[in-house]
């Protein structure tokens, strides 16, 4: 990445690679009853939920997601319904997609994901959460506290931080949102939101680093 970019310093990206890193979960896909699309402003998690889709991982696809305020100008029909109509494009058949348009958090993303399968009578035992690369951790220990009884496998873009955060157009706000998600998977389980997760003292360390450096925009107030 060089010595600087978008004025983040070297350190700095050091640092948001051992964050980034700790969040990927490095599951090994299996079939799964269904899969669960968490809205974002990226839509390659759209992308790569279709091609999972046809690879066969899953019959039915949840796409979930209502709007935040980084992807209202992007996704003004909301984060599901552009989620849907792109797998649409990409050859997912209508009928193998079902629609979650309310969510406005994880939480919410596994919780009515829940409803709307169990809505369309479908049995699930097993779900594939598809997501952005850095948010995989924080889906699962939500999908494991909020509905415990299903296998929950995660999923992502393989990517690199040095290749997806510079091309999301904003890499400070990315790293912003790695580092609150990690404030996030340690400050949830008190609250009954996740589970609890082990994190490395020298993940810690780097994030205390990058919210000393003002990557904090995404922390919870208080």
């Amino acid at each position: 990445m060089g010595e600087r970019a978008d004025g983040i310093s070297a350190a700095d990206w050091r640092d948001a690679r051992i964050v980034w890193n700790y969040h990927l979960m490095g599951h090994e896909l299996r079939p799964c009853s269904a899969g669960v699309a968490l809205g974002s402003g990226d839509l390659g998690v759209a992308a790569y939920a279709a091609r999972l889709y046809h690879e066969g991982w899953f019959p039915v696809l949840v796409v979930t997601g209502a709007n935040s305020p980084t992807t209202l100008a992007r996704f003004p029909r909301g984060e599901a319904t552009h989620y849907r109509d792109h797998a649409l494009e990409l050859g997912v058949p209508e009928q193998a997609i079902l629609v979650e348009p309310a969510a406005t958090n994880t939480g919410q993303n596994i919780s009515r994901s829940r409803a709307v399968l169990r809505e369309a009578g479908v049995r699930v035992d097993s779900v594939l959460l598809i997501s952005k690369p850095y948010m995989q951790r924080r889906a699962y220990v939500t999908c494991r506290q909020a509905w415990p009884e299903v296998a929950a496998i995660c999923a992502a873009e393989p990517a690199d931080i040095a290749d997806y955060v510079p091309r999301s157009g904003n890499p400070r706000l990315v790293i912003d949102m790695m580092v609150g998600d990690l404030q996030r998977i340690v400050a949830y389980p008190a609250r009954g939101f996740a589970i609890a997760q082990p994190v490395p003292d020298g993940v810690l360390a780097a994030y205390q680093r990058l919210i000393r450096a003002g990557f904090t925009s995404r922390l919870l107030p208080g």
